[in-house]
């Protein structure tokens, strides 16, 4: 009988030099490329397990301590934050199609915040795994590429028609594009950036402004089409900025470095502003920061 390891903790099985004929996957040749490929590698991997159809299980091949190894079962904590993420995208599409906007918003919000927790987790438990990273591009697809899009075209585009859908779509395929893109670029491009607008800053974008024209709804009646032409326009513009080049500053290296005494400062001033009314104060900090990686790329090109 097999002993399967506990659930959450990876059997990491190291490849070994040995024969394949015993029916092990510990071949000394898969551990080293290049005397054997990746594709030859998961061929192997499969033919060399046994699958009985009744065990759900991820098996999935990692580099650890230099050597390759078979690594199954998944991390729990990091990949249940993930999950959570995940329901309240799906939770927000089904409050948009009900017409409870405020509530879609909130829980792309709330996706945000857990889709920046589960990566803090993962680093802290050194919890990092394929699959995870996989799990919560998926994750962040419907969070923030699939719901946003939706709350919007509910929200303002529906009578568009055809131009509605379109414009919705747009923002959809372009958090597709720049998802597809980061998987492709993790470990090429300089962490200190992001190449194009994030997903979940896009996806707030696109929020924050919806949860503005509900706090404020004094134009309901009046401007209609101006309004549901300008949410296009807007809904447009966040996609295309997820798939351009504009470099964007990540932050990521303020959990490590420390700041001048002022920069907390200047924190707390913005988010008391922010407090005075959330909605405006996140547009207006998501506005600032998506122009501020157009000037700065403007005026790298006109120094270059």
């Amino acid at each position: 009988m097999t002993t399967q390891p506990p659930i959450g903790q990876p059997n990491n099985v190291p490849l070994n030099n040995s024969s394949l004929n015993d029916g092990s996957l510990q071949d000394n040749a898969a551990t080293q490329p290049p005397f054997i490929d990746e594709h030859e590698f998961n061929i192997r991997l499969a033919d060399n397990d046994s699958y009985d159809g009744l065990t759900f299980e991820v098996i999935e091949a990692e580099v650890a301590e230099g050597k390759r190894v078979v690594s199954r079962g998944v991390y729990l904590a990091p990949n249940l934050i993930t999950t959570l993420s995940l329901l309240s995208g799906f939770y927000s599409i089904l409050a948009s199609t009900q017409g409870e906007f405020y509530k879609a918003a909130l829980a792309i919000f709330l996706s945000a915040i857990l889709d920046g927790a589960d990566g803090r987790v993962a680093r802290m438990l050194n919890a990092q795994s394929p699959f995870g990273e996989q799990y919560d591009s998926l994750a962040d697809m419907l969070a923030f590429g699939v719901a946003p899009a939706i709350l919007i075209y509910s929200f303002a585009l529906e009578p568009l028609g055809r131009i509605g859908i379109g414009c919705a779509f747009v923002f959809t395929a372009c958090a597709a594009f720049r998802l597809a893109r980061f998987n492709v670029q993790v470990g090429i491009v300089d962490k200190k950036y992001f190449v194009g607008l994030a997903s979940p800053l896009a996806a707030i974008l696109v929020t924050s402004a919806v949860m503005v024209a509900v706090d404020h709804n004094e134009w309901i009646g009046q401007y209609d089409t101006a309004v549901m032409l300008l949410f296009a326009a807007w809904v447009v513009t966040c996609g295309l900025l997820m798939v351009s080049n504009v470099k964007y500053y990540s932050f990521k290296e303020f959990d490590k470095k420390k700041v001048p005494f002022v920069v907390l400062i200047i924190g707390v001033l913005v988010m008391s502003i922010v407090l005075y009314d959330i909605p405006v104060g996140i547009l207006a900090i998501g506005i600032i920061y998506a122009l501020s990686g157009i000037v700065t790329t403007i005026r790298t090109k006109v120094k270059g």
